[in-house]
């Protein structure tokens, strides 16, 4: 059970058990989430190109849990300054809080450098072996050198989601319409939500009308990068966003950006939340790896034509978005779309009870098999 003792939003996993049954849930549901991202597929929310991007963020999350269950892998067998354990952030997040992913960051700077100075993996299970037959003792302190060994393997291999996933550029889909021959790129990033303590991915189509291709203009493209990591805030509507591009980049038009946020992950053994998510999986009474819902949202804004500024000496065009009538003034998106992916037990009570809040929201249901069902 969760302590709910805390008195904050973090919580330590101190029982090697229940860190390893933390890290064994995480890698079925980032599993999971390929296939979900291919039937998001099928339905048409995203491109095949789209698809594979987001697929390779999911797995660079993968290999993050990974790298963490390697580095506390024995922790609950510690003691004294050795005793670190995993923090989770138990409201609307469910994830490690953002200090883990910044500690491994700076881990990763250093991997080369521990790596060369500790024992070899073979030198280390000759101890292990030694201490277990001459001692008649577990060789604790072998067993996290060798942990702390794989793990910064793992950094050092790379492919790992970091705090920061800086922007990507496409190669030029093509021309789009307008007063003279434009390239249209694609763009990508994504960060590790300081507040949220979630993973959040950008998708950015762009039309650039310079003479210099962005692609080619290293300067252009460094200010645009920089400019990107900066405003990606969960806090920050896309409509800021999109118009902080539109007006401090005079040849770049945004056309259309999406921001997806992969969580918060829901669990009774290691989570606290409220409202209908609760209810529905306490009542499930799933077994352990099936007591889980992850929540997926989807931002868009797109463009729905330019207007022309008019200067003493010059024309600006700015690019007039389109927001949902409803609530787009509030949320700054022309649509937004929330989804929840969960093990069929929890959806079967999630479907008897039908709580109001979850009526419009799209069910990804996975089966016994691992197969992914949608339904509205």
């Amino acid at each position: 059970m969760v302590d709910t003792a805390l008195t904050d939003d973090h919580h330590v996993l101190r029982d090697e058990g229940r860190a390893r049954r933390y890290f064994a849930k995480f890698d079925r549901i980032t599993r999971l989430l390929m296939s979900v991202a291919a039937e998001m597929e099928r339905e048409g929310s995203f491109s095949r190109t789209e698809t594979s991007v987001i697929a390779g963020y999911i797995s660079a999350i993968s290999a993050t849990f990974s790298a963490l269950s390697t580095k506390y892998l024995i922790a609950g067998r510690l003691e004294g300054a050795f005793a670190k354990h995993l923090t989770i952030d138990l409201h609307e997040s469910g994830f490690p809080i953002y200090q883990e992913l910044a500690t491994m960051a700076n881990d990763a700077v250093q991997a080369r450098a521990h790596l060369d100075g500790a024992q070899t993996e073979a030198s280390l299970r000759e101890e292990m072996v030694r201490v277990m037959l001459s001692q008649g003792r577990m060789p604790v302190a072998q067993q996290y050198a060798m942990s702390q060994r794989k793990y910064f393997a793992a950094l050092q291999e790379g492919g790992l989601f970091w705090p920061q996933m800086h922007p990507h550029c496409s190669s030029p889909m093509g021309e789009a319409e307008g007063p003279r021959a434009r390239r249209l790129y694609q763009i990508h990033w994504a960060v590790y939500d300081t507040q949220l303590n979630v993973p959040v991915i950008y998708l950015m189509e762009i039309e650039d009308s310079a003479r210099t291709p962005l692609d080619r203009d290293a300067g252009r493209w460094a200010s645009l990068q920089a400019h990107l990591l900066a405003q990606a805030a969960a806090g920050l509507k896309l409509l800021t966003i999109v118009k902080g591009i539109d007006a401090d980049f005079e040849a770049l038009h945004p056309k259309r950006l999406r921001r997806i946020h992969l969580g918060p992950m829901y669990s009774s053994a290691f989570t606290l939340q409220t409202g209908p998510i609760r209810e529905v999986l306490d009542e499930a009474k799933s077994p352990a790896g099936e007591d889980w819902a992850l929540a997926w949202t989807l931002e868009e804004l797109a463009s729905a034509g330019v207007e022309i500024e008019k200067g003493w000496f010059s024309k600006t065009e700015r690019q007039v978005f389109s927001l949902d009538p409803l609530s787009g003034t509030e949320t700054g998106t022309t649509k937004m779309t929330r989804s929840v992916i969960l093990p069929q037990r929890a959806f079967q009570v999630l479907a008897e009870k039908a709580p109001q809040g979850f009526r419009d929201i799209r069910k990804y249901v996975v089966g016994r098999e691992g197969r992914v069902i949608a339904y509205t």
